[in-house]
């Protein structure tokens, strides 16, 4: 069966990987739930991904998305995959991108 990966925007910071799980379980089969997390501080940071099933996704978003989960409201929406940009941090030998002119 296809699956489909969603996005979950908005969540509350407070919010486990089994509470969403349980909340999207409710219009189909969840494989995986991934929350973010700050790389530097280890603090959620808000959003997360949930793959489902393909036929419970499209119900997932419609009862989901805008509704209330903790105080805050949803934002549900397929996710988009990442595309390679070519940029940004792939190379080191340009000094990663941050700030002014390199001197030698």
């Amino acid at each position: 069966m296809a699956t489909k990966k969603l996005f979950v925007g908005n969540l509350p910071f407070t919010a486990t990987r089994e509470e969403v799980r349980d909340l999207f379980a409710a219009h189909g089969t969840v494989h995986e739930v991934n929350l973010l997390s700050d790389r530097e501080t280890g603090r959620p940071r808000g959003f997360g991904f949930v793959e489902m099933d393909e036929s419970g996704a499209g119900a997932a978003i419609q009862a989901l998305n805008g509704t209330d989960f903790g105080g805050r409201d949803l934002r549900v929406n397929e996710a988009n995959e990442r595309r390679d940009s070519g940029g940004g941090g792939g190379r080191r030998d340009f000094g990663g991108g941050g700030g002014g002119k390199r001197r030698y």
